[in-house]
Parts: C-alpha cells; structure tokens; sequence
C-alpha cells in the first residue's frame, strides 16, 4: 500500500500510544502487587541480580563463567517459580505482572523483522479509509430509515408488481447482502430513475459492513475519478494512494454512475477499477440513473459487458420518492 508520511506518523502515534498505555498499566500492577505482597520486591531483586551476575560472568575463565550462568538461570528460574506461586495465592492468574500489548507480534513496537507489522498497516490503511470518507455521508443512512409508504402501491404492467413491493423486495435483498457480508460477495449494479432509494439502500449496506470490520470506501462516480485524476497527473507524496484505497477496499460503493463528464481517462479508470475487482474479487456496489441499454450507449463494451454480465443487477421503479417527500412536508 502507497501512504504519505503524515498518515505514517499518526499511525505510529497511535501504536505508540498503545505500547505506552500497556507499560504503564503493567507498571501499576506490579506497583499495586508489591504494596500487597512485600515479599515479592525481594523475589524481583532475586531475578534482576542473576541477570547481572550472568552478564558479569564473562569476565571469568571459560568454564567458570558458564557454570556461572547455569547456576544464575537457576536462581532466576526458581524466583520466577516463587513469583507465580504468590500470585496464586492471592489470587491472581500468573500473567498478571505481565505486559499485555495489543498486539502480541510486535509488542506494539510497529515493526517485525521483515518490516512493518500487520497491526502497524492497518492503523495505516485505517486512516487513510477515514480520510478518504470524510465527505461520505456513511452516517446519514440505515435500513430503518428506509420508509416504504412512499412508493406506490399501484402495480406496474411493465414489471407486474408495485414500486412498493419491488421497494420492498430489494430492502429485503440488501439487508440480507449486508448481513451476510464477506469478500465473496457478489457485486451489485442499482439502476433506476433519482430519488428511488439507490443511495440510501447502498449506504446502508455500507455501514453494516463497516461495522462488521470490512473496509469500505463510498463516493460518487465524479469525485473517485477527480481524485483519480488529481493522482495521476499530480508529482505528490501520495502518489496513488486512492487508486490503492479504491482497487483493494473490501467493499467499493461508486454512486450515481453516469452523471460524470466523461473523457478518455473516466472510461479507462473505470474499466481499471471495475475489471482489476473483478479479478481479485472484491466485491462493488454501482448505483446509476442509466438503464443497461443506456449504459450500453455511454460505455465501451468491455465496461458495460461486466457491468451486465458481473453484476447482479437491482432494478428500481416508481417516481422520485425525494419529490414526494418534499410535496408531503
């Protein structure tokens, strides 16, 4: 993953503070441990001196210095022994004194020896899912909220139900994609006229998902391929970042497909981000205001090809429920 310096430094803040909380809790553990056990103080001392008699031991002959340290290992061992058999009897586990980092590969340190520790990457990718979604409105939406007495209740010819019930059929739907939610999930195309309920319904899923650990990454179709645009012909730190956010999210939501100003570069970033997730099956949401022959017209046939043939597509009908809404109010 591409990550500038500030999103490295606020991430290893963070897992520096961790280590830092663990080591002062542990600290007041052992403090609050002595205070009750005094005899502990002196099994501790007991384990510090072997430590340094083992090191001093180098500047002895040979043979000695090794017995030497046998003989110091012993002493620390046996005091370790001591230290958990007092802790048992005042009845505390004996891990208590210990330091319990979170994460128990790198003691919190950030690093391993190949490198960046896992913890460390997804404090990193973290932040960056949390910047890239600052103007996402995630919060606003949730299947709750979702009102179905706005649609109408009168059946379609063309479609033989009522924009309610299909309303109905398709909150069912992606409560259920929501619930079930893993990186094999299938991807989903929303078409249908504005105001149908295709951004309240995709957000949704989003902050299920998110609750449930996945990354997600929500924005319009205009503003991804802005961003895009900004990195690819810009010369900063971040050079490819969002690309990297957007190409490896567990769950991408692009929204309102189609109403972008479309240029040679849209198409190709388009095609890039669909056919790259395809491949590593990743799952993503497309909502539009085009139907399939439309999308058809506007997009190269490769792009409208796995859009029609990859995704499992959710038809909205009715009339703008946002209208309604307002003429009501």
């Amino acid at each position: 993953m591409i990550f500038t310096k500030e999103l490295f430094d606020r991430a290893k803040e963070t897992v520096d503070g961790r280590r830092m909380a663990a080591e002062a809790a542990a600290a007041a553990r052992m403090q609050a441990f002595q205070a009750e056990a005094p005899e502990y103080a002196d099994l501790r001392h007991i384990m510090i001196d072997a430590v340094k008699k083992a090191v001093a031991s180098v500047e002895l002959d040979p043979e000695s210095a090794a017995k030497c340290v046998l003989e110091q290992q012993e002493r620390n061992l046996r005091a370790q022994r001591d230290i958990r058999a007092l802790l048992r009897a005042h009845g505390l586990p004996e891990d208590h004194l210990e330091t319990k980092y979170t994460c128990s590969i790198c003691s919190d340190t950030g690093y391993k020896d190949t490198g960046l520790c896992e913890c460390m990457i997804k404090e990193i990718e973290r932040l960056a899912f949390e910047e890239a979604g600052k103007k996402s409105p995630l919060r606003f939406c949730s299947f709750g909220d979702f009102q179905l007495d706005y649609y109408s209740d009168k059946a379609d010819p063309t479609y033989g139900c009522s924009p309610r019930e299909r309303a109905g059929q398709l909150l069912a739907l992606c409560r259920e994609y929501a619930d079930d939610f893993d990186v094999s999930s299938p991807n989903l195309l929303m078409c249908g006229e504005t105001g149908l309920g295709k951004t309240h319904l995709s957000l949704s899923i989003a902050g299920e998902v998110i609750k449930k650990g996945y990354t997600v990454l929500y924005n319009s179709a205009q503003n991804i391929f802005n961003e895009l645009q900004k990195e690819y012909f810009g010369k900063g730190e971040a050079r490819g970042q969002f690309e990297a956010l957007a190409l490896g999210c567990d769950l991408l939501i692009v929204d309102d497909l189609g109403a972008e100003f479309s240029t040679q570069f849209t198409d190709a970033a388009l095609y890039n981000i669909i056919n790259t997730r395809l491949n590593t099956r990743r799952p993503t949401i497309i909502s539009t205001n085009l139907g399939l022959p439309e999308l058809e017209n506007r997009y190269t046939r490769r792009v409208s090809s796995r859009l029609i043939g990859e995704y499992l597509t959710l038809r909205f009908i009715g009339d703008d429920i946002r209208q309604i809404r307002s003429d009501i109010q």
